[in-house]
């Protein structure tokens, strides 16, 4: 299983509010053969604030395996 580590939250506002959202993380298999970093861009619907880092880490897990699954043609 990879192990996910949130390490910054992006936020930019717009207009008084939040318009976008990055969550960056890194990530590592148990035996340190798949190293993963990068960052999700989260809408604003995703992302509603102060989000526990687990509720954060698995919405990163889900949009990774999401990104990593083939694309049907």
């Amino acid at each position: 299983m990879l192990e996910i580590q949130i390490t910054a939250t992006n936020i930019r506002y717009a207009d008084g509010g939040v318009s976008a959202v990055n969550v960056q993380f890194q990530s590592k298999d148990s035996e340190g053969a798949i190293n993963l970093s990068g960052y999700i861009p989260l809408t604003t619907e995703e992302y509603q604030g102060n989000e526990a880092l687990s509720a954060l880490t698995e919405v990163v897990r889900e949009k990774l395996i999401d990104r990593l699954k083939p694309q049907a043609e």
